[in-house]
This record gives structure tokens, sequence and C-alpha cells, in this order.
């Protein structure tokens, strides 16, 4: 893996046109009536699984401001060992996983029966749109290398 950090080219300025349904199918997902903490968590979690920094940076923030613990976000690594979440969430935390790791799980029958628990078929389907769509941003972000905004003190810190 390369430590090189330069940006590798502005795929939002090469082609807007692949953008724009992208932008509007992540807009539809915000608003599907999923909890906003929730999809926080999914898109953060995610966002490790792929060792998106951009998507990391952006999604904790945001989990932030809808209200998410410091204490949570620093345990969702290890959710599944953590009773800070509801089953609600470790199902969707459990689905996240198989999804986003579907060349390595196949999504397993046991991460569908959790779900599907306590999910709705349209919360499943609103749920998987989501998880596709962070999965399409981390790809889009580690593959042209995109930077998350760095802070002065932060940039101080490290000099």
């Amino acid at each position: 893996m390369s430590t090189d950090l330069t940006p590798r080219m502005n795929p939002y300025k090469a082609a807007p046109a692949a953008y724009k349904p992208l932008v509007d199918l992540q807009a539809y997902t915000d608003k599907c009536g999923l909890e906003p903490s929730l999809l926080e968590l999914v898109k953060t979690r995610a966002s490790q699984i792929n060792g998106c920094a951009f998507c990391l940076e952006m999604h904790t923030r945001e989990a932030r401001a809808a209200g998410e613990s410091e204490a949570r976000l620093y345990l969702l690594n290890a959710w599944h060992e953590s009773p800070l979440y509801t089953d609600r969430e470790r199902a969707a935390l459990q689905w996240t996983e198989a999804v986003t790791r579907v060349s390595e799980t196949g999504v397993p029958d046991e991460a569908w029966k959790a779900v599907s628990a306590v999910f709705s078929e349209e919360e499943i389907a609103n749920l998987t749109v989501a998880i596709g769509m962070i999965n399409v941003w981390n790809r889009l972000a580690v593959s042209f290398r995109s930077l998350h905004p760095v802070t002065e003190e932060q940039q101080r810190k490290t000099a």
C-alpha cells in the first residue's frame, strides 16, 4: 500500500454527470426514514472495513452532530463485544459487515435473520441501498486518494 497522500484527481469535476445520480441516491437514503444516527453508524462501520479515511472523518463528525457518543464511536469496530448498541443497531451493523464483505461472506443467513427480525422489508431495502452507497463512496475516495479536512491544529501536531 502506498504512503503517498497526494490526491490523484477530482472525479466530481472530471465526470460530473456520472456523479449526479450518486448524489441523488445518497440524498434519498439520507431521508429514507431510517434513523440518522443509525445511518451514520452504518456509514462509519463500512468506512472502517474499507479503510476510507475521508469517509471516516466525515461520518464520525456527522454521527457526533446527530447525537452519537464518543464511547459508541470508539467501540464501533468491536460493536459485537459491547452492550452499548441496541438490537436494531446490532442487526444493522451485522448486515453492514456482511454486505460490505460480500466477496468474503456471501451475506450469511445469520445476518439476514438478524436484520429481518427487527427491520421491515422497506427498511431492509433502504438500509441495503445505504450500505451500497457508502461502499461506492469509499471505493471512489480510496481510489482517487480523497483527503479528509485537516485543521491547522492537526497540521501543527504532525509537523
